[in-house]
């Protein structure tokens, strides 16, 4: 009864959630009594995975696989779990992964528990705690399912070393042709993607317009950060719609969410709850965005930034 994990890639480097699911899967694995079995796609730095407690990786490399198609990866995950008999499987909550699981739990007949962000308090029946109504609540849900799928909420684990020698094995899929038909080709034009940043800042209507935001590209650029906006800005089209960050847009859950100029609509704080430090640069001290943050600041975004920014540049040049 083994674990399984998709671990997800981008242009054949790992993404950091992936090693999150790696330490996840591992971990679940020791609470049962088994092993932990990872899927790469078209994937390069495998070895990095054995630093976190995965043993085998199956290596699948197909030029057919080189966008996502969620039809395809499903029959990839079905196959790979089939062969290994693996009745655990944990995936990301990736937009990716989110079009992904349904397919593979209709195929496997499995159950699908998502936002999960803990390892199981209890195996028989599995029980896990998830996230629910937008981040504002948790529940305990339980599932006496033979094959499970586990969606684990991103940023919610962290990553657990435990190095281990890797087992390399390449796994040969049989894919059907007319899955051939749906693929995601969405690319964001920021250096850091917003799934995968550590830090998001993320800019409003605040700005005035698309010929300010130099300024939250260069304060993005200091902190190593994805750059982000509310839904107002991606409508007028400032900036692309990849980058749009709510419950309309892509969900975020990173170390540092820094918003200036929004006013915390709803929907905006529905999409970046689960990020753990909020910080607000607002010139309303009204704005609801206050409530949620954790540190805030009232102020004019054409004069705080750039102070910011200078010293925060001069923070890393002492530190460097």
């Amino acid at each position: 009864m083994a674990v399984i994990t998709y671990i997800e890639s981008s242009n054949g480097k790992i993404k950091k959630s992936g090693f999150e699911l790696a330490s996840y899967a591992s971990e679940l694995a020791k609470q049962m009594n088994s092993s932990a079995i990872a899927v790469t796609i078209n994937c390069s730095n495998i070895k990095e995975i054995g630093k976190y407690g995965i043993e085998k990786v199956l290596k699948i490399n197909n030029d057919l696989l080189n966008e996502f198609n969620a039809k395809l990866y499903s029959d990839v995950i079905v196959q790979a779990s089939n062969n290994f008999d693996c009745n655990r499987i944990v995936l990301s909550s990736s937009s990716d992964s989110k079009y992904l699981a349904p397919l593979v739990a209709a195929k496997l007949e499995a159950s699908y528990l998502n936002n999960v962000i803990s390892l199981p308090s209890n195996l028989n029946p599995l029980t896990v705690k998830r996230t629910a109504f937008t981040n504002k609540a948790f529940s305990d849900c339980c599932s006496s399912s033979a094959k499970i799928i586990i969606g684990l909420s991103n940023n919610s684990f962290g990553l657990v070393e435990n190095s281990v020698s890797v087992i390399e094995e390449d796994f040969k899929v049989n894919l059907v042709n007319s899955n051939l038909s749906v693929k995601s080709t969405e690319k964001s034009s920021g250096k850091v993607s917003i799934a995968d940043a550590d830090i998001v800042v993320s800019a409003g209507r605040g700005m005035k317009g698309p010929e300010n935001w130099n300024l939250i590209e260069d304060l993005a650029n200091t902190l190593g950060a994805a750059t982000a906006c509310s839904k107002p800005v991606s409508d007028m089209g400032w900036r692309p719609h990849s980058e749009h960050v709510g419950q309309t847009g892509k969900p975020v859950a990173t170390n540092l969410y820094i918003a200036i100029g929004i006013s915390g609509a709803i929907q905006h704080l529905a999409g970046i709850n689960s990020s753990k430090i909020k910080v607000v640069i607002n010139n309303d001290p009204e704005a609801p965005f206050f409530k949620a943050a954790d540190y805030g600041i009232v102020g004019d975004a054409f004069e705080v930034v750039p102070k910011l920014n200078e010293k925060l540049k001069e923070f890393k040049l002492q530190n460097s």
